[in-house]
């Protein structure tokens, strides 16, 4: 029997780490609801231990039912008809698997019927889920837009779905448009309110919907007559149940074929307002979408392990000249690469999960009572952090699981180029991390203002002075502080100019050399604490990383002194 969790002893390291003694306190409420649940936890042990229980059984779950099931269902995908989604055998069994576990509505409070988990062990799920298949994960992680009407929502609209939603149903985010892809102030799916039928009615085309035909949806709609921006759209609730939304077709893709991409047309369909008028983009798709890349970055960080164990598997597998090519130095140096980056989005995506799983604590505790002045300071930290390091774990964590799954297939050689291996599949499936939820670009535009403001570098020199290193990491620490002085030059220069365009074009070499920098903090004290686990991907990772910032250093010198114009598309 296979089981992802117990297989990758990564996941429970960075569920030890000891910011979750904090977060655990906030999200049981001093462990409030043991007297009331006999499933909730007493103490900070006892939840732990139930993190690590449940994430065995998402584990078992990957690697007995869901990954077998894997190349069936992208043989033969979703059908359509009569304007209804049907799943494919294996995706049936794999949501009929997951709600039997217990696993719908994770990290929902125990009143709606969750299990009251912190954003940690979920994203661990999610991590588990899309290394299984990632086109599942885009089925089973839009639980996480329930965290949206968690927040949003009325009392009525939390009682009503939130439990639909922890007892095995369905959600999906009805963002983009034929004509509003990333730029969402151009939605105009329009939603009239109805005297007569005492709701709002919706109207109109939604394009690339993941999930289309889900059970409940979460709407972006144009309530404003008259507007064109994102001041004029709201935020809506439609119930599978009451009809007026069908699927026009399913979209034929490269990857993540297991998850309905849908067209949908909107008719009349009742819907209900949630939250307040106007502030559907401006305030609850923000949440919604950052809520989603931090998904995304666990999808490509599930790929990037799934691609690294198909790698090592082949490699001592397959001989050449008489001996596996795991030996060759070139095959080597392919999998500690791969191996080394995947540690560091890892690193980066857990360090993010629990920046956001303090200040969302902390805000939900604040719609009890009032917050301390102390905590008042904490969530206002946590929360500026979580947004920061949202974009680069978005950014670094799909990039990696191109490039990561890439190379898994030239370790395979010709036999990666054909379907009868798994790595085919997940590298296709890895293409849309980069594209879908905000493009890699758009990440850029999200982490930028965190560069110039000097954010990020804040943070590196924190890590510099207050993470403990083992004396035999010093040479990779004084690269790391290396680094950092390049990234304060370059910022100085590209700042000092004055010129928004050069910043523009500059914007994503300083945003990865941040990344890198950060990452290679983070593995350092991951080294430090568990050198057995870390200690050779922080090596070759400080080492490539090093030479990344070098090579964009070199690029902004040199490019100084140049036109501008060289870069403009003629």
């Amino acid at each position: 029997m296979a089981n992802f969790y117990l297989d990758t002893p990564e996941l429970k390291y960075h569920l030890g780490h000891p910011l979750m003694k904090r977060i655990v306190e906030l999200k049981e409420r001093d462990f409030a609801d043991k007297d009331k649940y006999d499933y909730a936890p007493q103490d900070y042990e006892d939840a732990q231990d139930n993190y690590d229980r449940v994430l065995q059984i998402v584990g078992e779950v990957c690697g007995d039912i869901i990954a077998p099931n894997a190349e069936g269902v992208d043989h033969d995908g979703p059908t359509c008809a009569d304007g209804r989604v049907t799943y494919a055998p294996g995706t049936q069994v794999n949501l009929d698997a997951t709600r039997s576990a217990g696993l719908m509505g994770m990290a929902m409070p125990r009143r709606f019927g969750g299990l009251n988990f912190p954003i940690v062990p979920y994203i661990m799920a999610a991590d588990m889920v899309s290394r299984a298949d990632a086109g599942f994960e885009n089925l089973w992680g839009l639980q996480d837009c329930a965290e949206t009407l968690y927040e949003f929502g009325s009392e009525d609209q939390k009682m009503r779905y939130l439990t639909r939603v922890c007892a095995g149903e369905t959600m999906s985010m009805d963002l983009t448009e034929p004509d509003a892809g990333s730029d969402l102030q151009s939605v105009m799916l329009k939603a009239t309110y109805s005297e007569a039928d005492g709701c709002w009615l919706l109207n109109g085309v939604k394009r690339f919907i993941t999930n289309g035909d889900s059970d409940i949806h979460l709407v972006l709609a144009r309530s404003e007559e008259g507007t064109k921006d994102g001041r004029g759209l709201s935020m809506f609730i439609y119930d599978k149940r009451n009809g007026g939304v069908s699927v026009r077709r399913i979209e034929n893709k490269m990857g993540i074929k297991g998850s309905p991409t849908c067209e949908l047309v909107y008719k009349n369909a009742k819907a209900e307002l949630c939250g307040d008028r106007r502030l559907g983009l401006i305030k609850y798709v923000m949440a919604l979408m950052n809520g989603a890349r931090l998904g995304i970055a666990a999808q490509g960080v599930g790929l990037s392990q799934a691609a690294y164990n198909e790698a090592v598997v082949y490699a001592r597998d397959r001989k050449q000249f008489g001996r596996a090519i795991i030996e060759f130095p070139a095959v080597a140096e392919l999998l500690s690469t791969i191996k080394a980056k995947l540690d560091a989005s890892r690193a980066l995506l857990y360090e993010t999960a629990r920046f956001v799983d303090v200040y969302k604590a902390l805000d939900d505790i604040s719609k009890e009572r009032k917050l301390t002045p102390e905590e008042r300071a904490e969530q206002k930290k946590y929360a500026r952090l979580a947004d920061a390091f949202t974009p680069l774990a978005k950014a670094m964590g799909s990039e990696f699981a191109n490039q990561n799954t890439y190379d898994c297939i030239q370790v395979h050689g010709g036999s990666g180029f054909m379907k009868d291996y798994t790595c085919e599949r997940i590298y296709r499936d890895a293409r849309i991390t980069s594209i879908y939820e905000g493009t890699t670009q758009l990440q850029v535009v999200a982490a930028i203002r965190y560069v110039t403001t000097g954010a990020y570098l804040a943070q590196i020199r924190e890590y510099e002075t207050t993470q403990a290193i083992d004396p035999s990491l010093s040479t990779l620490q004084d690269k790391l502080k290396n680094m950092a002085d390049k990234l304060q030059m370059a910022v100085n220069q590209i700042v000092e100019a004055k010129n928004q365009e050069l910043l523009d074009l500059m914007a994503r070499r300083l945003v990865e050399m941040t990344a890198h920098t950060i990452m290679g903090n983070l593995l350092l004290r991951d080294a430090t604490a568990a050198p057995d686990m870390f200690a050779k991907s922080a090596g070759v990772y400080v080492r490539y990383a090093e030479a990344e910032v070098e090579k964009h250093m070199t690029f902004i010198r040199k490019f100084m002194d140049e036109n501008l114009a060289d870069y403009r598309v003629k």
